[in-house]
């Protein structure tokens, strides 16, 4: 069977992104082609027969050159014949999405009037009342419980048009070292002392992780404790007034913002603490990482995955509304804390265990099905 997979932009360190070529090199697997339609693509082109298609799209302002690239992506798409549509963004006209992001219809509501009201948002919001209208024909593929509620609460999506993918994380790329020779390889590779306690903040969009709120928990510290920290944030993002905000907050010395980077597994075994403290996030594969790494976890019950942290009792999860304050308070405490071999132990217990519940293949078989459903049918069937 033929797939198109559709993507407004693709950086390796996306989590979509890594989703979405994780899901299409497995639906090759299974002998199906897979084409990409993308309005750029950086990083080396994919192995495996996956063809990707960029398409130049124009516009003043962002969602009018994405409206740009869904026409074009429409009318190629059309002309070629495919047996499914799959979205890795929301957009009219899908048989499946994969939903990376989280209900926008809940955050708009926290807008300004204006806001809420621009062309802009309009225009987003229409792409999601697309997908989850309760008349809509698209199936989605939810990563959370969570937002599966949010989604119904605000479109009335039948429960059979929504479908959870069990997590998944790779054996191949969480492969456990000698954690003294990581601990020691990342604080020679920054400059740390070799006693310094490090956390880590890994994603793209700093602002959305909580960077800003890892900073000012480090100011927060006790002169003894700060003197012996240091942070490392690592994603895709402009650092510009994060490092700002360390100098204001005279960390700058303590403070190394980086661009996103492959060895993510190996930083983690070497660090002391993962900071998340997001805004938003759909799931947080981050999370899970952490834990296959054995590395303690800090985070707020808005992350999706946050539950997984907290079943396995592999760290600390912050209820809502965030609370600066608690925030800093925990994280001192978890940087000195006894139970640090306890949140290891359990973290990669739980992580193995969902090695083993999912090889990787899952949502490429659940793209099977619906697409060999729509073949028999006609119509872009739920599962």
């Amino acid at each position: 069977m033929k797939f198109a997979f559709i993507i407004f932009k693709y950086f390796p360190f996306g989590g979509a992104q890594r989703d979405m070529m994780r899901i299409a090199r497995e639906c090759m697997k299974l002998g199906h082609e897979v084409h990409i339609y993308t309005m750029s693509w950086e990083g080396a082109d994919p192995a495996g027969g996956i063809t990707v298609h960029v398409i130049g799209a124009s516009g003043w302002m962002n969602h009018r050159r994405y409206q740009d690239f869904i026409n074009q992506a429409r009318e190629q798409i059309g002309a070629a014949s495919f047996d499914l549509v799959v979205g890795f963004n929301r957009m009219p006209g899908l048989d499946a999405y994969f939903a990376a992001d989280p209900c926008f219809a809940e955050r708009n509501q926290n807008r300004s009037f204006f806001q809420r009201f621009s062309g802009r948002n309009r225009w987003f919001s229409s792409c999601e009342k697309a997908v989850f209208k309760a008349d809509a024909d698209c199936t989605v593929l939810l990563l959370s419980e969570r937002e599966k509620s949010i989604f119904q609460r605000w479109y009335r999506t039948p429960g059979q048009r929504l479908y959870l993918v069990p997590p998944f994380l790779s054996r191949e790329r969480m492969v456990l070292r000698d954690v003294a020779e990581m601990r020691a390889a990342l604080r020679r590779e920054f400059g740390f002392g070799g006693d310094d306690l490090v956390l880590l903040l890994v994603g793209s969009g700093f602002r959305t992780k909580g960077l800003d709120r890892v900073i000012e928990g480090l100011a927060a510290l006790s002169q003894d404790l700060k003197r012996r920290t240091r942070l490392l944030a690592i994603g895709q993002d402009n650092p510009k007034m994060f490092a700002r905000l360390a100098n204001k907050t005279g960390l700058s010395h303590r403070v190394k913002i980086l661009a996103g980077r492959d060895d993510i597994p190996q930083l983690m075994q070497g660090a002391d603490l993962l900071v998340h403290p997001a805004r938003r996030e759909l799931a947080g594969h981050v999370l899970l990482e952490a834990m296959a790494s054995g590395l303690p976890v800090l985070t707020t019950d808005v992350c999706g995955y946050g539950m997984h942290v907290e079943r396995a009792g592999a760290g600390v999860v912050l209820a809502s509304p965030f609370d600066q304050a608690q925030f800093n308070s925990r994280m001192a405490e978890m940087l000195v804390s006894p139970a640090r071999t306890a949140w290891r132990d359990s973290g990669l217990r739980y992580a193995s265990a969902i090695m083993a519940a999912n090889d990787g293949g899952a949502e490429a078989r659940m793209l099977e099905s619906m697409a060999t459903k729509k073949r028999n049918t006609g119509n872009a069937v739920a599962l």
